[in-house]
């Protein structure tokens, strides 16, 4: 009973908010307090959780991990329902100039000799708050994980680092079109949602590369050379989430014959995913892949219908591949399927490239293919 009653106090001590109003001109001011104030060795002490009302009609939510992470959601009231919406849709860009010593008006107290913030997740930035996000962002000399979430009506995003970003994660920003990247320690990206023009200024060397496009190209007229710069960022990367329709479309014609070797040497995870042609699964990109993947540990094949499709057929893939046999595969994984027999008709063909011991074989299900039954 003792238990149960310190932690319901220290749940509600956790959960406690901070409520505060003024004006736009106002949040890195209270942004700052809110921050020094925290102190990681009694978390404690101090309310973790931020409700900032500013301009009558806009909530900013902030919520501190510790002295080091920080979530920014870019809320709303429910008053001027109907302005606020119409402002929210109107497109606009975002500059975010990391490390930058050149100060703005909002930023004169948000400063890294305050505090030294290390994570960032901003969500939910709309037309109206942009100017205030990337105020924010300009002061943080030190960041090196930066989060952004589900910005309506954000059409291009520049992000520069010269130095400390090494992670960036962009998930559900479904009207982006340009993405600009000046990040040359850059080391862990991850997208979510239609694929934008993507921009790399510098080269960098990911080691995880998450390319979750399986809404399809955001614009059209999007051609392989045009990707041909983000391929080199993620040839050595450890850990890769592909479409189907991305290598077909925007790899293969730049890496196949007679346009030379190319190979993921480094490649030890991946994620392929892939969708149903004609209600069956055609798995000749997958293994055209798969096949320039000789340190492959870990294979997970993901099916969702709703994904695009594009219109390249990939019936020369396995002809024009020279074939590589997988020596280190581990872990082989399916989720989506629908069907048992595709995934025994994958496994099968999996068996044939693979060298030595074959491993566990994880159904859609979550039980194990019989290996002795489908040799």
């Amino acid at each position: 009973m003792e238990t149960i009653l310190i932690s319901t106090k220290w749940r509600d001590l956790w959960n406690e908010t901070i409520l505060r109003f003024g004006t736009k001109q106002d949040i890195t001011i209270v942004l700052a307090k809110f921050l020094t104030s925290f102190d990681d060795f009694d978390p404690l002490k101090h309310p973790r959780k931020l409700q900032f009302h500013y301009d009558q009609d806009y909530v900013l939510l902030a919520t501190i991990a510790n002295s080091t992470k920080l979530q920014l959601d870019f809320n709303i009231s429910p008053l001027k329902k109907e302005f606020i919406i119409e402002n929210i849709q109107k497109h606009y860009e975002l500059q975010f100039k990391l490390n930058e010593e050149k100060k703005i008006t909002y930023n004169k107290s948000f400063t890294s000799n305050v505090f030294s913030l290390k994570t960032l997740y901003l969500k939910s930035i709309s037309y109206l708050t942009s100017e205030v996000a990337s105020s924010i962002i300009s002061s943080l000399h030190h960041l090196e994980n930066l989060v952004i979430n589900s910005c309506n009506g954000l059409k291009s995003l520049s992000i520069v680092s010269n130095f400390e970003l090494h992670k960036l994660k962009i998930l559900d920003c479904l009207e982006l079109k340009f993405l600009h990247l000046k990040t040359s320690k850059l080391k862990s990206f991850q997208y979510r949602g239609s694929l934008p023009w993507i921009l790399p200024e510098f080269h960098f060397n990911l080691s995880e590369a998450i390319l979750d496009f399986r809404l399809g190209p955001s614009c059209g007229g999007i051609m392989s050379k045009d990707f041909d710069a983000t391929l080199l960022t993620i040839k050595n990367s450890q850990t890769l989430t592909l479409c189907r329709w991305t290598f077909e479309e925007l790899i293969w014609p730049s890496i196949s014959p007679p346009y030379g070797c190319f190979n993921f040497y480094k490649l030890r995870e991946l994620c392929w995913i892939d969708n149903y042609q004609k209600d069956e699964y055609c798995k000749d990109a997958l293994f055209s892949f798969l096949k320039l993947c000789p340190s492959l540990e870990k294979l997970f094949v993901m099916i969702d219908d709703e994904s695009y499709s594009g219109g390249r057929s990939s019936s020369l893939l396995m002809q024009a591949t020279k074939c590589t046999k997988l020596e280190h595969l581990k872990v082989i994984k399916f989720k989506g399927f629908t069907c048992r027999k595709d995934e025994i008709s994958l496994a099968k063909c999996l068996i044939q490239l693979i060298k030595g011991n074959v491993p566990k074989i994880n159904t859609s299900d979550g039980s194990c293919l019989d290996l002795d039954f489908i040799k």
